[in-house]
C-alpha cells in the first residue's frame, strides 16, 4: 500500500478496503500534483480502532511527512476536508496489531492556485514570476522590480516580470542547516524615489530549500505588506546511462541495449545541477522484466549500499556530480526478453561524512536527521539478450 501518485485526481482507501484492513499496516501516499496547483483531499468513509486515535489512525501532512506540518490525525467522526498550501501532499496510514475495522475511503483533486506570484525551483535556477496585474493593483510598474543584485535583469513581457535567478550568483545566497541546504535570494518592488514616500517596499524572499526527499520552494513578502505564500515541491533531473567499458568514454546510444550473457555492463549514474556542492551515491539497484512491477519477479543488485551480485562494482568519478559502477548480465535474462533496472540515486551535500552518500553499506535503511539528503528514483532498460553464441564481454 502507498507510494507516489501524479495523478490530478483519484482515490485513496486503506488495504481491501471495504473488507478489514491488515494488522501493523504502514502506509504512505506522496500525492504530487502540478506545479502552483493546491491537493484537496475529502473523507468519504471512515471507521476505524478507538476514538482515540492511538492505535488505528490516518494522519495528513502538508507535504513530505517528515519535513512538513501536521494537518489532522483522525480515525472516527466526520469526513472532513484538507487543502494543502503547495502541491503536495502526505497521507499515512497505520493499525496496530489488535483489531481491524472496514478502514476509509478518500477522494483527492487539485484545484489551481493564486497565480500573483509563482515559484519553479529548477535544477540549475530558481524561476520566478511576478504577474503585471498584480504589480499594476499595487500601484507599482515592472521597471521597480530588481533582484539584490541589480544587474540581474527580469525578462518583462505584456503579463508578467520574470526572474531566472541561478543558484550560485545574482545575490544569491547559500545556507546549510542540520536538515536542508537553503537558495534564498530577494525580489524587491520599490517606488521611485520622490522625497514624499507614500507606498511601502515590497520585498518578495524566495526560498529553494532541498530537504529529505523533494525540493521545497517558498515566496513570501516581508515588512507587513502583501501576504504572498507560494511553496512547490519538484524533483531532482537525475539520469543513468550504459557506457561500453570501464574507461566510460563511450555511451551506449542503442535502445534496447542488446548484450551477452555474463557480459560486464558499465552504468553512470548524473545528477544534472548546478550546485557544486552535492554528491551522488548509488543506494538501491534492482532488476525486473517489468519496467512497472519491481516486486513480483525481481533481483537485487545492490541494496542500502551493499552489493547482493557478486559481479557488482563501482568506479572512481572524477566528479562529485557521478557515480559509476558494473555489473554482470545475469542468469534469468536467458529466461526473459528484456531485463529493466530500477535505481534509488542519493543526493547528499559534499563533504557531510555522517550522510549516507558516505556511510557506504548500511544494513537498514533509515532517515538520516543530521544531514540534508533525496532519494531519487530512475528507471533504465530495456536490456535484451543478443542472439547467437555467446560472447566474452
Amino acid at each position: 500500500c502507498g507510494g507516489s501518485i501524479s495523478d490530478s485526481s483519484g482515490m485513496l482507501q486503506s488495504p481491501y478496503y471495504p473488507g478489514s484492513y491488515p494488522n501493523n499496516a504502514d502506509c504512505e501516499w506522496q500525492i504530487q500534483v502540478e506545479s502552483n496547483f493546491r491537493v484537496t483531499l475529502t473523507f468519504r468513509d471512515i471507521e476505524m480502532q478507538s476514538s482515540t486515535c492511538q492505535n488505528d489512525y490516518i494522519e495528513i501532512y502538508d507535504g513530505p511527512q517528515h519535513s512538513s506540518p501536521l494537518l489532522g490525525r483522525l480515525c472516527s467522526g466526520s469526513f472532513p476536508t484538507y487543502v494543502s498550501s503547495s502541491n503536495m501532499m502526505t497521507v499515512r496510514f497505520h493499525s496496530d496489531s489488535r483489531y481491524s475495522y472496514r478502514g476509509f475511503q478518500a477522494h483527492y483533486s487539485s484545484i489551481p492556485a493564486d497565480h500573483n506570484t509563482t515559484l519553479l525551483c529548477l535544477p540549475d535556477y530558481m524561476h520566478a514570476v511576478v504577474s503585471r496585474d498584480y504589480l499594476q493593483s499595487q500601484g507599482y510598474s515592472a521597471q521597480m522590480v530588481t533582484l539584490n543584485d541589480n544587474r540581474c535583469k527580469p525578462t518583462v513581457t505584456s503579463q508578467e516580470v520574470v526572474f531566472n535567478i541561478p543558484y550560485h550568483g545574482c545575490g544569491t545566497i547559500r545556507e546549510e542547516n542540520n536538515d536542508t541546504i537553503n537558495y534564498s535570494n530577494t525580489i524587491k518592488i520599490t517606488s521611485s524615489g520622490h522625497i514624499i514616500k507614500r507606498k511601502k517596499n515590497i520585498n518578495l524572499h524566495i526560498s529553494c530549500k532541498m530537504l529529505q526527499k523533494t525540493w521545497k520552494q517558498v515566496m513570501y513578502a516581508a515588512e507587513d505588506t502583501i501576504d504572498v505564500n507560494e511553496y512547490q515541491f519538484g524533483r531532482y533531473d537525475m539520469n543513468i546511462t550504459f557506457y561500453d567499458s570501464s574507461a566510460f568514454s563511450q555511451q551506449v546510444r542503442s535502445s534496447p541495449y542488446f548484450i551477452d550473457l555474463n557480459q560486464n555492463l558499465y552504468l553512470q549514474a548524473c545528477l544534472h545541477s548546478s550546485d557544486p556542492n552535492l554528491k551522488v551515491f548509488v543506494d538501491t539497484c534492482v532488476a525486473s522484466p517489468d519496467p512497472r512491477d519491481f516486486n513480483t519477479l525481481a533481483y537485487d543488485i545492490v541494496r542500502n549500499g551493499c552489493p547482493r551480485d557478486s559481479s557488482y562494482a563501482t568506479f572512481y568519478s572524477p566528479y562529485n556530480h557521478f557515480a559509476r559502477f558494473k555489473f554482470n548480465a545475469f542468469e534469468f535474462m536467458s529466461r526473459h526478453p528484456s531485463v529493466y533496472l530500477r535505481c534509488e540515486l542519493v543526493v547528499c551535500r559534499l563533504g557531510d561524512y555522517s550522510s549516507r552518500c558516505y556511510r557506504g553499506c548500511s544494513s537498514r535503511s533509515k532517515r538520516d536527521t543530521s544531514s540534508a539528503e533525496e532519494r531519487v528514483d530512475v528507471v533504465v532498460g530495456p536490456i535484451q539478450l543478443r542472439e547467437g553464441p555467446a560472447q566474452s564481454g
